[in-house]
């Protein structure tokens, strides 16, 4: 039966579902961009030029419909580090610069391809670990506990502390009216998805949950003192007093910090991890479109690298596709990269004109949006599926899963890549690389070889010569082989030797002599 798609959206119908999209997915990325900063030991401020600068210039020159960028949780431990090592956030700003040329060196030379190789069990094994990570995450903010960042992804915390022992600190710090914002704000999500309720989806159900956030805390403070949050548990957006303010936002780098090696070591990993996080979360991303649009994978390390560079030049931290927020961009509704362009707008002009309004968002209700969104990323379906396929899906699925969980997304990635190569090498040894093409029985066994004979056949290959019972007449066939990996061909002439002793009357046909080359055309 073939797949039926919802038909491509048109420019003039997209704004109606992309600009609620867009306010969905500022409620979200703006204390992911703040908590990130926070962790990274940069100005809170920086999280917000990344986010802006990720979203409108990234959004327009990439050509990924749905995919949003901004700073990303998993570059936290490089930054942090690097400022470190670099003595100060402008010398590191500089390698952020290197960074993102680099990766505009790496869209020429069409680096993007490597995306294309992300088996889908892994890519599908990162989304529900993302979900997962984001339900085991947020239970502590939506309780008022605030000991880890917002957006964290990594298993181990500061203090001795990772997610499962956080969970278990719950019960010493909660916050009773946090507990109650977050389970009205939970209810509002559930409620808005069923049928009952669609006349009322254009009006985003996150942004209802936001206000009745901030509504709730203000009845608690004037009626149930004991109840109102503290402000610790609030969006916390540092505030300009004037216009003259707003360029205490902005950061130029310390070019000096040029003629340290150190710097390009790590304008090259930020090149490295961030290209890899992007095609990563681009894949993902693609996967998760209801319009099943695929991305150009160079054209978005063309995008990234501009936005790195720029975010570099004026005090932002290092941009990456995200798949957080793309995810709940998606599940908001949206259609185009206008979404993602329209929520960089719409946070910058928030963060300018209102933030002491943004400072009333409690954490417990931005939660309750994020529970949601981990829920739909690692729904029990996305589990049913990945069983159905067999164990040669559904183990590297589940490894994938439970990899990023106790490590962090590239570590979990890595080793779900490992798990899946596995099952693809256990396969190739199970086909067999030798195929017997006349009949049994024959006078003259003759076998073909494969398109590509490479070192992944040697094994198979070795058990069908070995397996040749003695004074056989046998024939091996290269014609219709492409390649020949030097393994083989040194496997196959050295068979000419055991086969006297074995009184195996043994001819190759079309097969090079190992000391030529070790490839062959036709």
């Amino acid at each position: 039966m073939p797949l039926r798609f919802a038909p491509r959206p048109t420019l003039r119908d997209s704004w109606k579902s992309d600009l609620p999209a867009s306010l969905v997915v500022v409620l979200v990325a703006l204390p992911l961009c703040l908590g990130i900063a926070l962790a990274s030991g940069a100005p809170l401020a920086a999280g917000i030029v990344a986010g802006v600068i990720g979203a409108i210039l990234v959004g327009l020159l990439s050509n990924s419909q749905l995919m949003v960028s901004g700073p990303a949780a998993g570059l936290t431990a490089i930054v942090f580090t690097g400022i470190a090592t670099l003595g100060s956030f402008e010398a590191f700003l500089a390698a952020v610069v290197i960074g993102g040329l680099l990766q505009i060196v790496l869209s020429i030379a069409r680096a993007g391809v490597i995306g294309y190789y992300f088996p889908s069990c892994v890519i599908k094994g990162m989304l529900a670990g993302i979900g997962v990570i984001l339900i085991l995450k947020q239970i502590p903010h939506a309780f008022g506990y605030d000991a880890d960042f917002e957006g964290d992804e990594a298993f181990q915390q500061a203090g001795d502390v990772n997610t499962f022992s956080a969970l278990g600190e719950l019960t010493k710090q909660v916050q009773p009216g946090a507990v109650l914002i977050a389970i009205a704000a939970l209810s509002v999500m559930v409620l808005w998805s069923r049928p009952a309720l669609k006349k009322l989806k254009a009006f985003p159900a996150p942004l209802l949950v936001v206000l009745i956030g901030i509504g709730m805390n203000a009845v608690f403070g004037a009626v149930w003192p004991s109840l109102a949050i503290r402000a610790t548990h609030m969006v916390q957006l540092p505030i300009a007093s004037s216009p003259a303010d707003w360029l205490t936002f902005f950061t130029l780098p310390d070019w000096s910090a040029l003629t340290s090696l150190a710097t390009w070591k790590l304008g090259v990993t930020l090149a490295i991890v961030a290209s890899l996080e992007t095609l990563l979360s681009l894949e993902a991303t693609d996967k998760m479109d209801p319009y099943k649009r695929e991305s150009d994978t160079n054209r978005e390390l063309l995008a990234q690298g501009v936005g790195n560079t720029l975010s570099g030049l004026i005090g932002g931290l290092p941009i990456t596709g995200v798949v957080v927020r793309s995810a709940a961009n998606i599940d908001a509704g949206a259609r185009t990269r206008w979404s993602a362009v329209l929520h960089g707008l719409l946070l910058l002009v928030c963060v300018l004109a209102i933030p002491t309004l943004l400072n009333q968002i409690p954490l417990s209700a931005l939660a309750a949006l994020l529970l949601y969104t981990g829920f739909k990323l690692a729904s029990p379906a996305l589990f049913r599926t990945a069983w159905s396929l067999g164990w040669a899906q559904f183990i590297p699925f589940v490894v994938t899963v439970v990899a990023i969980v106790l490590t962090d997304l590239l570590v979990g990635i890595s080793i779900g890549l490992s798990v899946a190569f596995m099952f693809i090498l256990a396969q190739n040894m199970r086909q067999p690389a030798l195929r017997q093409v006349s009949p049994d029985g024959a006078v003259l066994t003759r076998f073909q070889l494969p398109d590509q004979a490479t070192f992944l056949s040697k094994a198979n290959i070795e058990r069908t010569l070995n397996a040749l019972p003695q004074g056989s007449r046998v024939e091996i066939d290269g014609t219709h082989t492409a390649r020949f990996d030097h393994d083989v061909l040194e496997q196959l002439h050295e068979f000419t030797q055991t086969a006297k002793f074995r009184n195996i009357d043994y001819r190759m046909v079309n097969i090079p002599p190992i000391a030529t080359t070790p490839s062959h055309s036709h």
